[in-house]
């Protein structure tokens, strides 16, 4: 059966994904370069990471999601199983968003400038003055009304276990007082782990936790709240 999944991932799979891949990135670009990069930020990279998933017949269940609002600022945590959280995310959310990505994501061709023209978030940690100018634009994302989401493990698990969370995303909640929304991605992992090449059919739950409030204070309130979300999405593990 594995042998007939590759074949169709060569032959079918991957020529659909190219050219849906390039018309998602040049819509983007050019309704972003129109002045509807709010609305261009989101729609076509949505449409694409569904297509994505239903072309290699993976599988999103979604609960919770009646747990966020519309129009809603949040900024959304999730762990990083592998590959297809973006794609379950990015698809099955439901909510207008902007990535906080790697730095090295840019280099992709033409789906890395994109992301930069549509407001998407390319986190640069090379020096401190870097941070600093990622940490601005993501506060001007947020200050404009736009969520966020992040994956504060920083990279995707190599042996499947959730590991610590980093607080950037923990400090830009509580500087803007914005709820902090957990998400438990389960099932990436064995869908395509960051040791594979290609993806295997797959189910994948996503569960959207309730927000958790960010409290006002300092170093103590932001470990409870990076406590309170680690705890959260492992609970749906």
């Amino acid at each position: 059966m594995l042998i007939l999944y590759r074949i169709y991932q060569f032959f079918i799979a991957m020529p659909l994904l190219l050219v849906i891949t390039i018309l998602a990135a040049l819509s983007t670009i050019l309704g972003s370069m129109l002045g509807f990069s709010r609305s261009m930020g989101y729609w076509p990279g949505h449409i694409w990471a569904r297509l994505f998933c239903i072309i290699c017949l993976v599988r999103v269940k979604v609960s919770g999601r009646d747990n966020i609002r519309p129009h809603t600022s949040y900024v959304f945590v999730a762990n990083h199983q592998g590959a297809f959280d973006i794609f379950s995310i990015y698809g099955y959310l439901g909510h207008n968003f902007r990535w906080m990505m790697k730095k090295a994501l840019e280099r992709i061709p033409l789906v890395g400038y994109s992301c930069r023209v549509s407001g998407h978030i390319y986190v640069d940690n090379s020096t401190p003055s870097r941070t600093r100018e990622t940490m601005q634009t993501a506060e001007r994302q947020l200050a404009g009304g736009m969520s966020v989401v992040v994956f504060p493990e920083g990279a995707r698990t190599k042996d499947g276990r959730m590991h610590p969370f980093r607080r950037g995303a923990f400090q830009l909640a509580m500087e803007f007082n914005l709820p902090v929304v957990p998400i438990t991605i389960d099932g990436a992992y064995r869908v395509m782990p960051r040791s594979a090449i290609l993806p295997r059919p797959g189910v994948i739950k996503l569960t959207i936790h309730k927000p958790i409030h960010a409290p006002e204070g300092g170093r103590h309130e932001l470990t409870t709240l990076m406590d309170e979300s680690y705890k959260a999405v492992a609970s749906a593990l």
